[in-house]
């Protein structure tokens, strides 16, 4: 999945995986080691998301100077406060809730499709929740046309990204300008109008300025969809292939928990995060000046412990890696979350409904020229356990 998605770069991180700290040609000083890679999170004073190889580099061209992705200090911690009631219990749950194309609910029609017999396209149904959630972050009410334009506008920008890139080119800026113009069109008329019940018109009044808001939005539909696009589906294929699908569906919150949390380790939904060097340090020994780019190869720290096993103990250093660390942990993690619980909870009642079947992972293929490695598509059918030939079966 990986190597689909990144063909040059996933191969150059992997290759470092043995060496906790490895200056890399082209690509930066690589920490592969999760404890390291930690203290660079959370050590503001040397290291930063803005500078020459951030994430400043390549977000700023196209969001603006003014959103999570590219900011530090005060000022990100007051965007950081405002925007903090917009990922309520509450607030995410009404976000999910309203998955509706056309009036149907992506979720219900999952279910459906799925105790009738049929085989399903995963990977497009968990595309149409996260677009539904789009719809409600630009102000869009959720008919199919509209989540598929918004998922696809999403992807056209994050598809131009390489983790081997420092930016973007001038061409690749104008183009995710225009596409992020179109698609953030209803999200300004919606702040404008002050409606609280759209996201944009909430942000409007916590006190966010029209520009803030609109690089918040745009920031968490590029980054947080394609997230949620890429994981519940390979979640359910890892699942499937070791023999967990029924226990991730059972009802037992922790159970699930710790699947979830484990599969994310193993996904690693953010191959890679960057820093930029803002005072001369060292990483594990390495030293690194002013200006140096510093790549955290998240995908070798957290796969450092093996194979998929919610039941073995998590490494307090990696616990959440994939989600950052310190001041700039991901923020919009209730809202993927929730989303997770979403689907699972959709399966579960197909499963539920079925007499002790299960889904059962058919054919699958691996998405190209993506941001966050995904299925371009997943079959899935419930069968039952024998049916299957799960090991579960013996259980």
């Amino acid at each position: 999945m990986q190597r689909a998605a990144h063909p040059l770069a996933y191969p150059a991180l992997r290759s470092a995986r043995n060496r906790p700290v490895v200056r890399v040609p082209r690509i930066g000083v690589v920490v592969s080691d999760a404890a390291l890679a930690r203290e660079v999170l959370l050590d503001q004073d040397h290291f930063s998301k803005v500078g020459p190889g951030a994430p400043s580099d390549l977000w700023t061209p196209v969001l603006g100077p003014s959103v999570l992705l590219n900011m530090e200090g005060a000022e990100h911690a007051g965007l950081r406060r405002a925007l903090g009631p917009l990922f309520s219990p509450r607030a995410v749950r009404e976000l999910v809730a309203a998955d509706g194309a056309d009036g149907v609910g992506v979720l219900p029609d999952l279910t459906r499709r799925l105790v009738d017999g049929e085989t399903v396209d995963l990977a497009a149904a968990v595309s149409a929740q996260a677009g539904a959630v789009i719809c409600g972050m630009v102000g869009l009410p959720p008919t199919d046309d509209a989540v598929r334009s918004s998922m696809a506008a999403a992807q056209t920008i994050t598809g131009m990204v390489r983790l081997h890139r420092h930016g973007l080119t001038r061409s690749q800026v104008a183009q995710a300008r225009g596409v992020l113009e179109r698609l953030t069109a209803p999200a300004r008329a919606a702040y404008r109008a002050g409606d609280t019940a759209t996201v944009p018109g909430r942000m409007r009044d916590l006190g966010l300025s029209e520009r803030e808001a609109m690089g918040a939005v745009g920031a968490f539909v590029l980054t947080g969809t394609e997230t949620i696009q890429s994981f519940v589906p390979r979640l359910v294929a890892i699942a499937h292939d070791t023999g967990w699908t029924a226990r991730l569906l059972a009802d037992d919150a922790q159970l699930r928990r710790r699947a979830v949390e484990e599969g994310l380790r193993v996904t690693v939904p953010t191959p890679a995060m960057l820093r930029s060097v803002r005072a001369s340090t060292s990483v594990g020994g390495v030293p690194v000046v002013a200006g140096d780019r510093v790549v955290i190869a998240t995908v070798n720290c957290c796969r450092a412990a093996g194979g998929f096993d919610p039941d073995r103990p998590v490494d307090p250093a990696v616990r959440h890696l994939w989600f950052g660390a310190g001041p700039h942990f991901c923020l919009g993690m209730p809202l993927a979350i929730a989303q997770v619980d979403a689907v699972l909870n959709a399966l579960a009642a197909a499963s539920a409904a079925s007499d002790g079947g299960v889904p059962v992972v058919g054919r699958r293929r691996a998405a190209r020229g993506v941001l966050v490695p995904a299925y371009r598509s997943l079959e899935l059918s419930v069968r039952t356990v024998a049916e299957a030939g799960f090991p579960e079966a013996a259980a």
